[in-house]
C-alpha cells in the first residue's frame, strides 16, 4: 500500500502531524501534492534511475517530496540540514542530484550551493524563494494531481554520516516493481515485529533526514498510519506529544532516554502515558542502566534493533530478550553473523571482533568509491559486511556491541572501548553527556580523556573532575577510567544522537601536550 491507495480509504486521516504546531498533511493533500511534483519532475527529464535531493528542517513538505520520489523511480537523498556549504555541496554534486528541494529557513546556506553542483539544474524552496530557487508551491500548483502513466518504485540513496571523513553515498538497486506492488523490507517487519498498522499514532522525535526516521515514517504511511513528528528534540514536549497526539508507537535514540531520564520527577510523572504501546531504540547502544531504568518508568514495552544506513543486516531484541540478556542488540532475522578478528578469522562464541554480515549478495556499495566498498568486505567474502562495530556473540545467538574499532583507545599496549566508561559517567546525576576518547600521551601512547557536558547549575572544575573520577574507579576497572576530565557546554552531537568524535580528536591530536577546556 502507499498514499494513494489510503488516499481513497480516508483520504482526511492525518498521514503526517507537526507536533509543536498542530499542522498536518493529510493523506489526500500527500497522495495529490505528490503527484503534482512528480509530474512536474517528469516533465523537467527525470527518470528511473535519477537522482534528487532535499535540504530542509522537519517539515510537512518532506512528506510530498519522500512519495514523489518513490512513485517516480528515482533516487532521494536526504542531506543534514546542519551542514555547510561546501559540505551539502559535495553531497550535491557527488550524488549527482538534478534537483534540490529546500527551505526559506535554510536560505544562508542554499543560497551558495549552485556552484558546488553543475548537473543540479532545478532549484526549488518551500515557504517562499530567494534568488536563485523556483517557489516550490507556485512550480507544482501548475500541474496535475494525476499519478504517471507508470509509477516505478525508487529508492534513497543516503550518505555515511562522514564521522571519519568524507561522507560516501550508500548505492542499493531499485525495486522491479510499480510503486503499488512494492512491499519493501521495512514495511514487512514493521508490522512483523511491532505490530504497526493503520491505527499506529507514530512519534519521531529524530530529524527526518537521518535514515530510520525516514525509512520508518515511510513505513508507516504504507501501512496508513500517523506520524508525528517533532521539529526538534525536546524532553518534556516528546512526553506531552505522547499524551496529546495518544502516541502508540515511538523510536528514540540513547541520548533521548538518558535526557528523559533527568527530567524532574513531577514532570516525568504528570503525563499519560497509557496510549504508548512499543518504543523502539537504535542507533547507538544504550547503557544497560539506562535501560534498566526506562523499562521501570515505561514498563516493558522497549524493543531495540542493530542496524546501519547500509541496511546489511538486522538483529532484534524484544523486551524479554533484553531482560534475559542484558546489554545485548538483539538476534539477527536479516542475515548471519561472523565476529573476526583483524585479519578476518572467525572467533569463537564469547570472543569479541569485527562484526560481519553475511546476506546472500553483496548487499551495497560506496557510490564512486571502491575501495571504501572493499574495505566494508570480508577480505575473502564480499558478501560478508561490516559497519567497522566491534562485539561479540553469546552462546544463545545474542551480539552484544563493545564499540566502534575507529574510537578503540590504545594505551600502553592495552587495547580500551570508550563505550564502557561513556555507560557508567553518564549515570552521574551531574553529567548531560559525555564522550571519551584517546588524547595524546607521550609515554603511553594514548590516555583516556573524557569530555563531559554537565548538568545545569553545576559548577565545572577540580572538584567536579576529582568527583567523576572517583565515580568511574567505583564503577569499572580503574586502567580504564579518565584520567582527565575536561568539561564543554555542548558535544557535538547531532540531533540523530550520533556523536561527531573525530571533531573531538582532531583537537587533541592537533594541539598535543594541551588540555583543551
Amino acid at each position: 500500500m502507499y498514499p494513494a491507495n489510503w488516499a481513497k480509504v480516508f483520504p482526511d486521516k492525518a498521514a503526517a502531524i507537526d507536533s509543536f504546531t498542530g499542522a498536518r498533511r493529510t493523506y489526500g493533500e500527500l497522495n495529490d501534492r505528490s503527484n503534482q511534483l512528480a509530474q512536474f519532475l517528469f516533465d523537467k527529464g527525470l527518470r528511473r534511475g535519477d537522482h534528487i535531493s532535499i535540504f530542509a528542517e522537519n517539515h510537512l513538505a518532506w512528506f510530498d517530496v519522500v512519495w514523489a520520489a518513490l512513485r517516480s523511480g528515482l533516487y532521494l537523498t536526504t542531506v543534514n540540514r546542519y551542514l555547510t556549504d561546501e559540505e551539502a555541496g559535495y553531497i550535491l554534486d557527488n550524488s549527482e542530484s538534478q534537483v534540490l528541494v529546500t527551505t526559506r529557513a535554510r536560505a544562508d546556506v542554499a543560497r551558495n550551493l549552485h556552484g558546488f553542483a553543475p548537473a543540479c539544474h532545478t532549484w526549488l524552496m518551500l515557504d517562499g524563494a530567494t534568488e536563485g530557487y523556483q517557489d516550490f508551491e507556485e512550480t507544482i500548483a501548475d500541474y496535475p494531481a494525476e499519478p504517471l502513466a507508470e509509477e516505478p518504485t525508487g529508492g534513497v540513496m543516503l550518505y555515511s554520516s562522514g564521522t571519519t571523513g568524507r561522507p560516501k553515498g550508500i548505492l542499493r538497486p531499485l525495486p522491479e516493481a510499480s510503486i503499488s506492488e512494492d512491499v519493501g523490507p521495512i514495511r514487512a517487519l514493521q508490522s512483523m515485529l511491532w505490530g504497526i498498522d493503520e491505527d499506529t499514532v507514530y512519534l519521531s522525535p529524530a530529524p527526518l533526514y537521518h535514515a530510520a526516521p525516514l525509512s520508518f515514517s515511510v513505513g508507516v504511511q504504507s501501512l496508513g498510519g500517523t506520524v508525528v513528528y517533532m521539529p526538534r528534540f525536546d524532553a518534556a514536549q516528546a512526553l506531552q506529544a505522547i499524551e496529546e497526539y495518544q502516541v502508540t508507537h515511538s523510536q528514540w535514540v540513547p541520548t533521548m532516554f538518558s535526557r528523559m531520564l533527568k527530567l524532574e520527577e513531577s514532570e516525568r510523572d504528570r503525563h499519560d502515558l497509557s496510549s504508548h504501546k512499543v518504543a523502539i531504540h537504535a542507533a547507538a547502544p544504550c547503557p544497560p542502566r539506562v535501560k534498566e531504568q526506562m523499562f521501570d518508568w515505561w514498563g516493558p514495552i522497549i524493543y531495540e534493533y542493530y542496524a546501519g544506513t547500509e541496511v546489511n543486516g538486522f538483529t532484534h531484541a524484544r523486551p524479554d530478550d533484553w531482560l534475559e540478556h542484558p546489554g545485548t542488540v538483539g538476534k539477527p532475522i536479516m542475515g548471519t553473523i561472523h565476529i573476526c578478528d583483524d585479519d578476518g578469522l572467525e572467533l569463537p562464541i564469547g570472543e569479541t571482533g569485527v562484526v560481519y554480515f553475511e546476506m546472500p549478495v553483496t548487499p551495497f556499495e560506496y557510490l564512486n568509491d571502491p575501495e571504501k566498498t572493499r574495505k566494508a568486505q570480508h577480505p575473502q567474502h564480499a558478501n560478508w559486511t561490516t559497519l567497522d562495530d566491534v562485539g561479540y556473540v553469546d552462546a544463545d545467538g545474542f551480539l552484544y556491541l563493545t564499540d566502534r574499532a575507529t574510537y578503540m583507545i590504545i594505551s600502553g599496549g592495552v587495547n580500551i572501548y570508550p563505550q564502557e566508561i561513556e555507560n557508567a559517567l553518564i549515570l552521574h546525576p551531574k553529567v548531560v553527556d559525555v564522550a571519551v576518547i584517546g588524547a595524546p600521551d607521550e609515554e603511553m601512547g594514548e590516555e583516556v580523556r573524557a569530555v563531559v557536558q554537565p548538568a545545569q547549575g553545576v559548577e565545572t572544575g577540580p572538584a567536579l573532575e576529582a568527583e567523576l573520577i572517583a565515580y568511574a574507579r567505583e564503577n569499572i576497572a580503574h586502567y580504564k577510567c579518565p584520567k582527565a576530565i575536561d568539561f564543554r557546554d555542548e558535544l557535538p552531537r547531532l540531533p540523530t544522537g550520533k556523536l561527531y568524535k573525530r571533531y573531538l580528536r582532531d583537537e587533541y591530536w592537533g594541539r598535543r601536550g594541551s588540555r583543551i577546556v
